[in-house]
Parts: C-alpha cells; structure tokens; sequence
C-alpha cells in the first residue's frame, strides 16, 4: 500500500509548484528547510490523497517520515492524525514522539502536534511540554508551543504561559512566531491575560513576538506595547 500512495503522489506532482515551494519553505544551505525536497502538491490534494491509506501500518508511516520528500511526510503526518481518531491514542503519541524530529518543517508541526499531542494532553500530565520545550531541536520546541492550543481553545491558559516564557528568549525566529501566535489565540480567549502577561514579560520578547501577539488588539493598544520594545 505505501508503493501506492508514493505512486499517486508522483502522478499528482507539478514541479513549478515544487520550485516556488523549496523556495517558500527555506530549503537552501544553512535554512530550517535545508535539504527539504518538494513534489508541489497542495496541502487538501495530499488530505485527499492521505484518507485513503488511511490503514497503513506505522512501519510503512515511518518510512514515508524518514524520505526526504516533504510531502511523504506530509502525508504520514496526515495519516497519523486520521489514526489518532479511530485507533490507540497512547500508541499513536509515542509514536509521534520518538518521530518528532522528522516533523521538520513548521508545515508539518502546524498541522499535526495540537491534532496529536495538544488533544492528547488535554485530560492529561503535561510535562513533555517543558521537556520538548528545552529540547536543542527547533521542531521539538515548536512542537512544544503549539501543542498548546487545544488547551486554549478549552480555556486553559496555564502550559501556554509557562512553554512561552520559556522560550521567549529563542534564538529562532520560527519559535519566536510560534510563541507569538498561540499568545494572540490566548489573547482571543481573555485579552486580559494576554494584557497580563505582557505587562509581566515585554522586556524579555522578541519583536516579532510582541508583533504577533497583539495582532488582535486595537491599533492604539498595538501602539502601545509595540512603544515598549
């Protein structure tokens, strides 16, 4: 089955698309992306595709993680969300867990840690958090944050805030955006908090944090705290 989906994925490929793809996707020397290769195929084109194999086992979704091809692993990731609703949840995040260093692109990070993790963890010790969060990879780390958002969007605010102030400081401009982003989605629950949390830790922020944690916020009140930095 997984010599089909490689197959079908080579059929629906279109190398203009690829070419504008590496280069969005920062696959040059010394990019996150370095190395990254692209079929140029749509993000709902490979869900449409990836709900079809939908029975793979893991061994063959950890082949299609180890290829170099972007959407192979695309599509394991897609896969694997499908098989976090309908199979052994605990098996499936371990299994995401040993493997999340092959989520390396910020695509595949979005796309799968809140569906896996995040909805994992929300009747559930969050500790992994912290140590993804102190993890020497970026994906694991991105990883971290973003597995937050389930828990927001239930209104529990607590891992979000401690995950960012311990990565608020990142050297990474793509955990600085991250950090940045699910800190607005907070703000979208209770701009309070956010208000809060910025009085507590602009000092330390990154710009484009702060930039994208405030999307939200009127434009004198963005202003305001983009005066501070």
């Amino acid at each position: 089955m997984i010599n089909q989906l490689i197959e079908e994925l080579e059929r629906n490929k279109d190398l203009k698309k690829a070419k504008v793809l590496q280069s969005f996707f920062k696959t040059g020397k010394g990019e996150y992306g370095e190395g990254d290769i692209f079929l140029g195929i749509s993000v709902p084109k490979q869900r449409e595709i990836s709900k079809n194999y939908i029975p793979l086992q893991l061994l063959d979704i950890q082949k299609l993680l180890e290829s170099k091809i972007h959407e192979h692993r695309m599509c394991a990731g897609l896969i694997l969300v499908e098989k976090y609703e309908i199979e052994n949840k605990e098996e499936i995040v371990k299994f995401y867990l040993k493997n999340a260093k092959k989520f390396n692109n910020w695509d595949l990070v979005d796309l799968t840690a809140p569906k896996i993790l995040g909805d994992f963890l929300l009747n559930r010790e969050r500790k992994i958090l912290s140590s993804l969060s102190k993890s020497k990879n970026l994906w694991e780390r991105r990883i971290a944050i973003v597995s937050t958002y389930p828990l927001i969007k239930n209104k529990e605010f607590e891992e979000t805030v401690k995950i960012s102030k311990e990565l608020l400081e990142d050297k990474e401009e793509l955990i600085n955006k991250a950090v940045g982003w699910m800190l607005r989605e907070m703000g979208k629950k209770n701009e309070r908090y956010l208000e809060y949390f910025l009085q507590e830790n602009y000092k330390k922020m990154k710009r484009v944090t702060l930039r994208y944690s405030i999307e939200k916020f009127s434009k004198e009140k963005q202003k305001y705290y983009l005066s501070l930095v």
